[in-house]
């Protein structure tokens, strides 16, 4: 829909969740699914053997090394940063901006993914509304890291700070007792000084 008809992502993107849920909601008929293997379960809360450090550790860590190589090294990386730098640019070089863009997306669904089997996993529980306001998180890690939201800047490593600067967040809420409907509004104001402080650079950029 937004590499062919050309809607604007975020439309898109908020239009895929509603479908989703709607989805995970009539598929499951509004119930939580409960009582998995424990070699299933292994995924969410084992540990490496010999060991204390986490399964879900090395998952995160091969990912980010993979996605780190790939946006760095490979021609899909320079490709994804110069169709956010300036698309038509990039489509007049010759290069298939719409297959690199599904690309992009199908990756990004398939991170999505992955979260999702670690997090059933860890908690023995499929719910339908489970990951509901994960997508704030995603946002405010990928643009305190750096990322821009106009596109064509930011980096993996980047994107690994800004998430465990929301994980030190969260927990720094948690344990000041803040309740959970503050933390939404704390959230949005990270994200809202993060997205100015990224027009402001983009602004000094420019001139």
């Amino acid at each position: 829909m937004i590499a062919k008809f050309k809607l604007q992502p975020m439309i898109a993107t908020l239009a895929m969740m509603s479908m989703a849920r709607g989805a995970a909601l009539t598929l499951a008929g509004g119930e939580t699914i409960t009582g998995y293997s424990d070699g299933f379960r292994w995924i969410g809360i084992g540990t490496v053997p010999g060991t204390q450090i986490p399964v879900q550790i090395i998952f995160m860590v091969l990912l980010y090394l993979l996605f780190y190589y790939i946006m760095k090294y490979r021609k899909f990386g320079r490709y994804i940063y110069s169709i956010g730098g300036n698309e038509e640019a990039t489509r007049l070089s010759g290069i298939n901006v719409d297959k690199f863009k599904t690309l992009a997306y199908t990756l990004s669904g398939l991170c999505a993914a992955i979260a999702s089997v670690i997090l059933v996993a860890k908690l023995n529980s499929a719910q339908s509304t489970a990951g509901q306001d994960y997508e704030m998180d995603a946002i405010a890690s990928c643009v305190i890291g750096g990322t821009s939201l106009l596109g064509g800047f930011g980096s993996v490593w980047g994107t690994f700070v800004g998430a465990i600067t929301m994980i030190v967040i969260r927990n720094g809420l948690n344990l000041l007792n803040v309740s959970a409907n503050l933390q939404k509004l704390v959230i949005g104001v990270v994200i809202l000084l993060a997205v100015l402080a990224d027009s402001i650079r983009s602004k000094a950029v420019k001139k």
